[in-house]
């Protein structure tokens, strides 16, 4: 199967309330996590902060972004994926927008997300699926 998974609501970090980048900088360390989306009020995504934003505005504005909101640094322009979407649409869409993570979502609302990473190891797994198949075939031909 080629499609994503969902993870559970725990697994995307959906409950944690940050306003400042401080902690949230800390978050990302704590769970070896490269990335957090930024919900609304009604759980729509507004956002994603990444690694790649912080170090963009510590090496633009120093140490005091820090204590700044973390809307002023996040990707507002995100994009989400489904969970229809396959492995190879996401491979693409992630290498040719030059980003790690997508947000996936259902009738506008996060229900997970998916790292190149997620994308890679899915990937290498097909493959080796697909190289147990035709070794199979050739032994039984």
């Amino acid at each position: 199967m080629n499609t994503i998974h969902r993870d559970s609501p725990d697994d995307s970090q959906t409950g944690v309330s940050i306003r400042v980048l401080r902690p949230c900088r800390k978050l990302l360390t704590e769970r070896h996590i490269g990335a957090v989306v930024i919900l609304g009020a009604d759980y729509r995504v507004i956002g994603i902060l990444s690694e790649r934003d912080i170090v963009r505005a510590l090496a633009e504005h120093g140490p005091t972004v820090l204590s700044e909101p973390i809307s002023q640094v996040m990707s507002r322009d995100v994009q989400a994926c489904s969970e229809d979407d396959t492995i190879g649409d996401l491979m693409s869409r992630m290498t040719i927008g030059r980003f790690r993570h997508l947000p996936v979502v259902q009738q506008g609302k996060l229900i997970g997300i998916v790292s190149i990473g997620d994308v890679v190891k899915s990937r290498v797994e097909e493959i080796d699926q697909e190289a147990k198949t035709l070794r199979e075939y050739i032994q039984n031909a």
